[in-house]
């Protein structure tokens, strides 16, 4: 397993880029997730007795890469999961697809979640037990065999990129579950967490975070 990569810490919050494989929070597979981690790095650097206290504000998929901000104290935690639910963040992923974009475009759909497929499906119109989705994208660059997308979302839904970008033909690269034809050696897929813009929990100042790209040869050339 990896290092932890951490992007910005203080004794509020905590920010990394999370790896490909990486669980957020353990399961029931009892993989090392990267809140363990994270809770071994706060106790070790710090010496810290006792149990580490980092509090989970948001999630990114196991095979997704990119930015994770968690809480270091109760107040933060709160803070923090008010702006998620208020939709105050603003998150910018980077994509690798197959398939033709346009320059940039608005998706919305509904989707919904079958538990026991982890997987979220698309409706064009609102269908029982959907939740309405919205992205925008627009395409930055075209490689010999994929396009480079960034990708704002303006709802957060299970799976949600991977789910949309799929439902117009756009298949992320390496993401078999969505329709990729190809999976990536390591079992990852290219879609990348790139930036996180949120209100600081105690200092109430606006900060950017941004996380570097996987080193990969596909990442390198976009």
């Amino acid at each position: 397993m990896s290092a932890l990569s951490v992007i910005y810490e203080d004794n509020h919050i905590l920010v990394v880029n999370k790896t490909a494989g990486l669980l957020v929070q353990g399961d029931k597979t009892g993989d090392k997730s990267l809140l363990d981690l994270a809770k071994k790095y706060i106790k070790d650097k710090y010496q810290k007795p006792g149990e580490v206290f980092l509090g989970l504000v948001h999630r990114l998929d196991r095979p997704t890469t990119g930015v994770i901000v968690l809480a270091r104290t109760s107040k933060a935690l709160s803070r923090l999961s008010q702006q998620f639910k208020e939709r105050i963040p603003k998150k910018i992923y980077r994509a690798v697809v197959s398939g033709t974009p346009e320059p940039k475009a608005t998706l919305e759909h509904y989707l919904r979640k079958n538990p026991s497929k982890n997987k979220s499906f698309h409706y064009p119109k609102n269908t029982p037990n959907t939740k309405k989705a919205i992205l925008h994208y627009r395409s930055v660059k075209q490689l010999k065999s994929y396009h480079v997308l960034d990708i704002e979302l303006e709802t957060g839904r299970h799976h949600q990129i991977r789910a949309q970008l799929a439902a117009v033909g756009l298949h992320i690269k390496g993401d078999l579950k969505y329709g990729a034809k190809r999976p990536n050696k390591n079992g990852s897929i290219h879609l990348h967490a790139r930036s996180l813009t949120l209100i600081h929990p105690t200092k109430k100042e606006e900060m950017t975070f941004l996380a570097p790209t996987p080193d990969d040869v596909i990442w390198n050339a976009s």
